[in-house]
């Protein structure tokens, strides 16, 4: 989706998601096999139902109809981001401390690219996570992709 695009969507989802007490995880806008696809990652404290996605879905529907930011067909689908949802800024970091965390690194740090750890604090410039038994630090400028790990 070109940058213009984007931002116009993002501008109409985010007051919407603000006056349901929710926030924009993610949003995504790829072809796939039944066609283009417009997919917003919803969430809020305490986690998002069904019922909210679905009610989501059909006031940003109405909005997007009336406002056509998106020349070209496509489907809307409104989803939770799940139990291992992304990481990709500081404050999605600060909102799971102590949980179970995947790290990959677009460089290696200590020889290694890819982190499984406990997330044990979130500075300024990075996090810290505690990975085979010790403390390494990953600056977020480092991080290529984080997501949350189910623990069992």
């Amino acid at each position: 989706m070109p940058g213009e695009m984007i931002d116009r969507v993002i501008q109409i989802i985010d007051p919407l998601l603000i006056s349901e007490g929710m926030e924009r995880v993610n949003l995504e806008y790829r072809r796939e096999s039944r066609g283009w696809i417009l997919r917003l990652y919803i969430d809020k404290e305490g986690g998002v139902t069904i019922d909210d996605c679905s009610r989501i879905s059909r006031e940003l529907g109405r909005i997007l109809d009336v406002e056509n930011p998106i020349d070209f067909h496509y489907t809307l689908e409104v989803s939770s981001p799940g139990l291992t949802r992304p990481l990709k800024t500081a404050r999605d970091f600060e909102k799971y401390p102590n949980r179970v965390v995947k790290v990959k690194t677009l460089e290696p740090i200590e020889n290694e690219r890819h982190f499984k750890g406990r997330l044990l604090r979130t500075a300024d410039e990075g996090i810290e996570i505690e990975a085979a038994g010790k403390a390494v630090y990953i600056p977020f400028a480092a991080i290529a992709k984080a997501n949350l790990e189910v623990e069992f």
